[in-house]
């Protein structure tokens, strides 16, 4: 169970990156050769959900009691972002670019997939 705790929070300081990245890129900061267009509540929503995923990767790396249920936290607020940036998209005057389309599909199945191991976890061990 070690392992794979400190393996879901590097996972979740990769995802924190990621976030960050587009929160950049939203907020009209081109990264080398990517660029999106500027969408301010996109950085917003972005930025909260790498500080959720630091705060799940720092408990579980540090190995706090606690890490199960912030691993738990971090993702299910993070995925709860994503998915409101995919109705944003398919109900948004644009309909966004293909790296925005692959960006939000990718991270709903990672977090997905980190949710649910992190809450079978939680609940085996308990």
């Amino acid at each position: 169970m070690d392992a794979l705790r400190r393996a879901l929070g590097g996972l979740s300081l990769l995802y924190a990156l990621t976030f960050a990245t587009f929160a950049l890129l939203h907020a009209g900061i081109g990264l080398g050769p990517l660029r999106e267009p500027v969408i301010v509540p996109a950085a917003i929503v972005e930025t909260l959900c790498a500080g959720a995923m630091l705060a799940g990767a720092y408990g579980a790396l540090a190995g706090r009691p606690a890490a199960w249920d912030r691993l738990i936290y971090a993702h299910a607020a993070a995925l709860g972002g994503v998915l409101l940036g995919m109705l944003a998209l398919a109900f948004g005057p644009g309909g966004g670019t293909t790296l925005l389309t692959w960006y939000h599909s990718t991270m709903a199945l990672a977090l997905t997939a980190g949710l649910a191991v992190a809450f079978y976890v939680s609940r085996v061990r308990r």
